[in-house]
């Protein structure tokens, strides 16, 4: 019986050991732990976004945004009108849309912010030009909103520079199919769906579930 009693508590350990490898190696992906960005890096990206081309608006916001860097994960929400028809610029073809324009900016743009664990965290469609706005121009219709979050500035800013340095140039894409849109950063900020929760509590069910099996499957000793 001393033979079964360590073999059953012998399963029990891979069992959490596996869950909790598993997780471990999801929370130090997941999780920045870069630190704010240095000078050197702020000055290499500055120089990226002074020369990326269809980089509308003040670059001192990018830079603002680059020296108040907190390390942490933050969220970018997104609110885009797109245009009835995308202009014309080299690579869209006669009839498309913008949506399918903009998608062939937006789809290797998410591939490639997917592998520094960036991911739209909400996003939905406009139900109705907007109820409440003021001190703003042009601000009563727009299309869709998204929420994205992003592990830290610093992955933000090279997933930019790997775009703006690729041979195809696929920002064009989205301002040939994009009216308008704004974009500002969340930080601090949480929300109760975060993966490492989720994740966490999943792997907690799934290791207490692992336990009662082998305990119901386990031979009763009698007294």
């Amino acid at each position: 019986m001393a033979g079964r009693g360590s073999s059953k508590q012998s399963g029990l350990s891979r069992s959490w050991f596996i869950l909790g490898a598993v997780y471990a190696v999801f929370f130090f992906w997941y999780t920045s732990f870069g630190g704010p960005l240095s000078d050197q890096e702020i000055a290499h990206f500055t120089e990226v976004v002074e020369t990326a081309p269809g980089m509308y608006g003040d670059h001192q916001r990018w830079i603002t945004f680059m020296e108040t860097d907190t390390g942490d994960d933050f969220a970018m929400w997104v609110v885009v009108d797109l245009a009835d028809t995308p202009k014309s610029i080299p690579g869209v073809d006669p009839g498309e849309s913008s949506e399918e324009v903009v998608n062939r900016y937006a789809d290797p743009y998410f591939q490639d912010a997917l592998l520094r664990a960036a991911h739209p965290v909400a996003g939905g469609t406009a139900a109705s030009g907007s109820l409440d706005f003021w001190g703003i121009e042009g601000a009563e219709d727009w299309g869709s909103g998204l929420l994205v979050r992003y592990r830290s500035r610093r992955d933000m800013m090279e997933t930019m520079e790997e775009m703006v340095g690729s041979d195809e140039d696929i920002h064009a894409f989205k301002v040939a199919a994009v009216e308008k849109t704004i974009a500002f950063p969340l930080d601090p900020w949480a929300h109760p769906g975060d993966p490492r929760l989720l994740l966490a509590l999943l792997f907690l069910v799934l290791g207490l579930a692992f336990q009662l099996r082998r305990n119901a499957r386990a031979p009763r000793v009698e007294a």
